[in-house]
């Protein structure tokens, strides 16, 4: 339960983090700073990771998901929290090789569950499933990068 409590938070951090630009230099400590005492030192430091690497990897990360998208759309036309659920699992299933692919599949559904719509819990499952059964290829492409 606590990992799905840090998903949350970071979902609502990075969507703070993209949605106020002049906040952005406290928005992840402040965030890091409320969920200190809802979780154990190595949840925090989950989240920590989590929202640091999709700051850090934005880019990267939309490149790769821009692969997966089908029918003409493009990263900038999905949904804000969409966009956001894709890069953090990405993340995920990158850089938190501990972590089965099915539990951050499962978790990035019943995110856009919780705060998207029924249609974007299908397309996330699609996008990722997808992009898991070439996760190899996917993780070598961040190769000598850090989360």
């Amino acid at each position: 339960m606590a990992r799905r409590l840090v998903r949350e938070k970071a979902l609502q951090t990075l969507y703070q983090y993209e949605m106020n630009p002049g906040m952005r230099e406290r928005v992840v400590a402040k965030e890091a700073d409320e969920l200190k005492p809802q979780v154990s030192p190595d949840d925090l430091s989950f989240f920590k990771r989590l929202t640091e690497g999709v700051i850090r990897h934005q880019e990267k990360l939309d490149e790769v998901i821009q692969g997966y998208l089908r029918n003409d759309w493009t990263i900038s036309r999905l949904p804000s929290l969409d966009r956001i659920i894709l890069r953090m699992a990405l993340v995920e299933l990158v850089f938190e090789e501990e972590i089965p692919y099915g539990v951050t599949l499962n978790e990035a559904v019943d995110l856009a569950k919780t705060f998207s719509t029924e249609e974007s819990r299908k397309f996330i499952n699609g996008v990722l499933a997808s992009m898991v059964k070439e996760m190899e290829t996917i993780r070598k492409s961040f190769a000598g990068e850090d989360a």
